[in-house]
């Protein structure tokens, strides 16, 4: 049992994790001179502040899957769901940074918040621990938010 604990642990992760590599590459490879001539909000953080936060993010966001999924007799449609959501975080990167396009990005993280509600709310009635390791996502999302729509204003 705690065998297949860890593999499913080690896959969640993995899988998360993916996706945030998927999202970094577009990020680092397409960023520049676009991202920089940008008029951005003074909400806006140093750019050294968003990688330890996604890191941070991407495994509460493995250990709230995993554990729900175990406390929830594994149940697939869960993880179907966590992954079409993953799906949606993985292409804001790409539709921001590749393609440039402010205004689908903004559409992309409303799905995306959207997604993370649902989830964090059917965490709730399995586990607390998923619930709460949640919520710094979903703040960080709206945040984000902010940060997409001020610049498709500004912009």
């Amino acid at each position: 049992m705690l065998k297949n604990k860890f593999v499913s642990f080690v896959l969640f992760i993995v899988v998360t994790y993916l996706a945030s590599f998927i999202g970094g590459f577009a990020t680092i490879s397409f960023k520049e001179p676009w991202y920089s001539s940008l008029n951005k909000s003074f909400l806006t953080p140093p750019d050294w502040v968003f990688a330890p936060v996604w890191t941070t993010l991407y495994l509460f966001m493995s250990i709230a899957i995993w554990n729900a999924w175990h406390k929830n007799n594994r149940n697939a449609k869960l993880v179907y769901i966590y992954l079409i959501h993953l799906f949606f975080n993985t292409t804001w990167s790409i539709v921001f940074f590749v393609y440039h396009n402010i205004s689908v990005a903004l559409i992309n993280l409303i799905i995306i918040i959207l997604f993370i509600i649902y989830l964090t709310f059917k965490f709730k009635d399995i586990s607390n621990l998923s619930f709460y390791l949640m919520i710094p996502y979903l703040l960080w999302c709206c945040y984000a938010l902010i940060l997409n729509l001020t610049l498709l204003v500004l912009n």
